[in-house]
């Protein structure tokens, strides 16, 4: 039952969410446009439930080719971050369009951030376990990290950093969600990150 319910709660909440943003999403779009070259949209290879692939999609904050510049970690301070992407990476809104993927039903509203392959590939069998529920916008990793970009500032190699600082403890909390998940957990971490934003 609870998988049933999570799916329709995500499809209505993202759908709402989507119609009201709707015009906050327009301006950001046209704002991306005339501040840099390049897509609207950055278009990120993940890894999702049972590790198909799926294309996560967030507004561009980045220079064009920024993945072959550079690895997949973002210090706050990484030259490839646009003037525009700075503002939108500082207060989230580049994860917006992820709703998105939530209304496609690649994505979950509450779940472990989805990974990229090269990360996934080193996961124990017990970090696989993240793997057999929806990844998500938020999580209880989400709120503990707040923002991964300070953590990574001035690092020579993020990539390295990132699994070095942070994977430990994310992986952790996203495997404590996965074995506490339920609706009452979801509308939960949802108040709380939506307290946090605010």
């Amino acid at each position: 039952m609870y998988p049933i319910l999570k799916r329709l709660f995500d499809f209505v909440v993202s759908l709402i969410v989507l119609l009201l943003i709707s015009p906050a999403l327009l301006a950001i779009a046209i704002w991306i446009k005339l501040d840099s070259p390049g897509p609207i949209l950055y278009q990120g290879a993940r890894v999702g439930k049972d590790g198909l692939m799926f294309k996560m999609y967030k507004f561009r904050t980045m220079v064009i080719n920024a993945d072959k510049i550079g690895g997949s970690s973002t210090p706050d301070d990484d030259a490839r971050i646009t003037r525009v992407g700075k503002f939108l990476r500082n207060y989230k809104l580049d994860e917006l369009p992820q709703f998105i993927n939530v209304l496609k039903g690649e994505m979950s509203l509450v779940g472990p951030r989805p990974q990229v392959k090269w990360a996934v590939d080193l996961y124990t069998p017990e970090e696989r376990k993240v793997l057999s529920v929806p990844p998500g916008i938020t999580d209880y990793a989400s709120m503990h990290f707040p923002n991964e970009g300070e953590i990574l500032k001035g690092s020579t190699d993020p990539d390295r950093d990132y699994m070095e600082k942070i994977h430990p403890k994310k992986m952790m909390l996203s495997l404590e969600y996965v074995r506490d998940r339920s609706m009452t957990v979801d509308i939960s971490v949802l108040f709380k990150t939506l307290k946090a934003i605010i």
